[in-house]
C-alpha cells in the first residue's frame, strides 16, 4: 500500500470556484436533455395528432413529404422503403421520437435513447434535410451532433439510470 502526503494546499476562494467548475461540469448534459427530450416529445406528439400528417397524400402528409424528398435525398432506397407503407413510416417516426423524448427527459436507458435520437436524426438528415442549401439551413444535422455528447456520457445526474445504479451499488456493498 502506497501511502502519499497531500500538497495541495488551496485557499477557500480556490476552492469554492473549484466546487462551483465541479457542479457546472456535473450538470453540463442537463440543459440538452431538457431540451432534446422536451423537443422530441414535442415532434412525436405533434405527428400523432396531426391529422394531415398521418396519411398516404394529401397537403401536409408524411407520404407526399417523402415523395418530395426522394429524388434529392442522399439515400433514395430509404425513401422508398418508407413509401412501402407511409403511415406505418410516420407511426414508427411519431412513437420513436415518443420513447426517445421520454427515455433522454427522465434518463432512463439514456445512452440508448440518445443512440435512438441520433439515428433518427442521420435517417432524417439523410432523407428530408438532404438537400437544404446551405446545409446548415436544416436542423437535422445539427440534432445529430447534439445527441453525440449524450450517447458518449448519458445521463449521470437527475435520472432514472442514476437511481437504479446507486440502488445496485448499495445492494452488492451489503
Amino acid at each position: 500500500m502506497t501511502h502519499g502526503m497531500r500538497t495541495d494546499t488551496h485557499t477557500q476562494y480556490l476552492e469554492e470556484r473549484r466546487g462551483w467548475r465541479e457542479i457546472a461540469t456535473r450538470y453540463s448534459l442537463l440543459p440538452l436533455r431538457v431540451f432534446l427530450g422536451v423537443t422530441f416529445i414535442y415532434a412525436g406528439l405533434d405527428k400523432l395528432t396531426n391529422s394531415a400528417f398521418m396519411k398516404d397524400s394529401g397537403s401536409g402528409s408524411i407520404g407526399d413529404m417523402m415523395r418530395a424528398v426522394r429524388d434529392s435525398s442522399a439515400i433514395p432506397a430509404l425513401v422508398d422503403l418508407s413509401l412501402k407503407s407511409p403511415v406505418g413510416f410516420g407511426y414508427a417516426i411519431a412513437f420513436g421520437e415518443l420513447a426517445v423524448g421520454i427515455g433522454t427527459l427522465i434518463g432512463l436507458l439514456a445512452r440508448l435513447a440518445a443512440l435512438g435520437g441520433a439515428l433518427i436524426s442521420l435517417s432524417l438528415w439523410l432523407t428530408v434535410s438532404w438537400a437544404s442549401d446551405p446545409y446548415y439551413y436544416g436542423n437535422d444535422l445539427p440534432y445529430l451532433f447534439c445527441w453525440t455528447p449524450l450517447v458518449l456520457a448519458g445521463a449521470s445526474y437527475w435520472s432514472l439510470d442514476a437511481v437504479i445504479s446507486r440502488r445496485r451499488r448499495q445492494r452488492s456493498a451489503y
